[in-house]
């Protein structure tokens, strides 16, 4: 899941960041409103947490713009301002919830918990390709019946190829996506992850399922 967090205080961006990549999602931050509308109107996101005071553009105007847009990403609004009309301007703007400054880690992450399976309930919690199994609650992965142990980046590398299986996705494609906006990709960073991915899932099984296709990309195949 990529998330893309709006917020100019730099502190809360970067404790907002940390603790959401902990939580094995994928993080953008821009640290004011011009900037947050461009990224979420260039990128596809899972879910917007947006500040409403922010320099250059302000959050209500931001999300005004992007629901004109047809961009209907869940928003959760955050904010120093609490009272009732702030809230009602904020949720008639169109979004989604809203969280008061200051806040706990926890609660927001409940939120935004809330949030994503709102936005997706389409989606499965339990991916399965061939005998690969993936558990997005518990983050939890096997193989058969063998337990497979994932950093946060692997584990965030095969959710996205699990819930794009047998298509075939390019390095920029999953280093946008696993990595953020101004990711290097000049680097070998992708392919030495999905190396080590592949270690995990395929190592002594008969059947492999993460595929090189050279010159373009990774695919996961369930054929």
């Amino acid at each position: 899941m990529r998330i893309l967090v709006v917020e100019d205080e730099k502190k809360v961006s970067k404790f907002l960041q940390q603790g959401l990549e902990e939580e094995h999602y994928s993080v953008d931050v821009a640290n004011d409103g011009q900037q947050g509308e461009a990224l979420a109107s260039a990128q596809a996101y899972d879910l917007i947490i947006l500040d409403i005071l922010l320099p250059r553009k302000d959050g209500l105007a931001v999300l005004l713009e992007l629901r004109k847009k047809s961009i209907n990403t869940p928003v959760l609004m955050l904010t120093a301002k609490g009272t009732t009309d702030d809230k009602v301007s904020g949720l008639d703007s169109g979004a989604d919830d809203y969280l008061t400054k200051p806040f706990s880690f926890s609660e927001l992450l409940a939120r935004v918990r809330s949030l994503l399976r709102r936005g997706a309930a389409e989606k499965s919690t339990l991916l399965k390709v061939a005998d690969l199994q993936l558990d997005t609650v518990s983050h939890r992965a096997k193989r058969a019946e063998k337990m497979i142990e994932l950093t946060a980046r692997e584990y965030a590398l095969l959710e996205y190829f699990m819930r794009n299986v047998n298509r075939v996705l390019t390095r920029t494609v999953i280093s946008e996506h696993i990595w953020n906006y101004n990711f290097d990709t000049g680097t070998n960073v992708v392919d030495v992850y999905i190396n080590h991915l592949r270690s995990k899932i395929d190592d002594g099984s008969e059947k492999k399922l993460l595929h090189t296709v050279r010159g373009v990309g990774y695919v996961l195949k369930d054929e």
